[in-house]
């Protein structure tokens, strides 16, 4: 059988380890014990210091609910298709019901075959990864610009609206093989952009590549190539209007062990990283940034549905002081 969309389309773009943490956390909020394992155990006389400015964040924020599904028009599918030169493959008339393209792999392929391109109108959204994606080229990458000036025509042509859309900065993709499947190490194989949606000119957290984020992700290799991209883009309506949250009640939420200490890059001693800041003598919040996500912070849905409902959500940038050094300190 195929992989679906969750095993293979993204957990091909996500880091694993920050996409373990946050499921895990999301899913064992009602469980303290778990959640606690993420969140930064202050003593109770550490103080918590708001030195971050919120003079830029609204009083008030918009909670949306999805409507579903999304039935892609015949022009969006037959770009999509032609973006990912599948056209061989022939071209699936707009629906309500999942279409995939698997990887040619022959008929006595062990395991499971990996899907390369998916339509799923119930999670409003699309997919594109290469064959073999985790192997690639580093030569001949186009610019930043020549990458960012295609996403933006791609997304068009996908029926994005431009004026809903924001660039958010480039990132990079390193792939563990070359092109003739050697191990390479620290091989920068492409470069991706993420045109996040915006809601009430706030746009939605990460990358693009870091989970179901609303918008179009982009990813360009060797020679100009395509080597993934994925659009999110499900139907809203304004549902509820909830005040936004304050500096004293985000405090509550850190003494009470409800928010998630945000990973570093290929960080491998996460936990041990965790559990060092119970020593820290002075917690200073230096920023917060709005953001929308998919879902409900501490809900997972079940049995692969769609969030139903798009909420806000903010990240914070600490300072922890243990008294002889400092370090920074990214929340959720």
């Amino acid at each position: 059988m195929p992989d679906s969309f969750d095993e293979h389309g993204r957990a091909m773009k996500v880091s694993a380890f920050l996409t373990v943490i946050l499921v895990t956390a999301f899913s064992s909020l009602a469980n303290t014990s778990s959640l606690e394992n993420f969140s930064p155990h202050l003593s109770t006389n550490t103080p918590i210091i708001w030195q971050a400015p919120t003079n830029h964040l609204p009083k008030s924020f918009w909670i949306y609910r999805r409507l579903g599904p999304q039935i892609f028009s015949a022009t969006v599918i037959s770009n999509a298709i032609v973006l990912g030169s599948l056209q061989s493959k022939g071209f699936p008339k707009p629906s309500t019901h999942d279409f995939f393209i698997s990887e040619d792999k022959g008929p006595n392929y062990p395991g499971s075959i990996p899907t390369i391109f998916e339509i799923s109108p119930g999670h409003a959204s699309m997919f594109y990864t290469m064959p073999n994606s985790s192997a690639g080229s580093g030569k001949e990458i186009p610019s930043d610009e020549t990458i960012v000036m295609r996403a933006w025509k791609y997304a068009f042509q996908l029926g994005l609206d431009p004026k809903q859309l924001v660039q958010k900065p480039l990132t990079f993709h390193v792939c563990g093989f070359d092109e003739n499947g050697r191990d390479a190490t620290n091989q920068i194989c492409g470069r991706s952009v993420y045109l996040s949606r915006q809601l009430d000119g706030i746009c939605f957290w990460g990358n693009g590549d870091d989970g179901p984020n609303e918008g179009f992700w982009l990813e360009i290799g060797s020679q100009g190539k395509i080597r993934s991209f994925s659009l999110n883009w499900p139907s809203l309506e304004r549902d509820k209007s909830q005040q936004t949250a304050s500096p004293q009640q985000i405090i509550a939420c850190i003494r009470a062990h409800k928010i998630i200490v945000l990973p570093n890059t290929d960080e491998e001693a996460y936990f041990q990283r965790v559990k060092a800041l119970a020593n820290t003598k002075k917690f200073t919040i230096t920023k917060i940034t709005p953001y929308y996500s998919e879902g409900v912070y501490g809900e997972v849905p079940t049995n692969n549905e769609p969030a139903k409902v798009v909420s806000p959500i903010a990240e914070l940038e600490a300072v922890a002081d243990f008294g002889n050094s400092n370090a920074a300190v990214r929340l959720i």
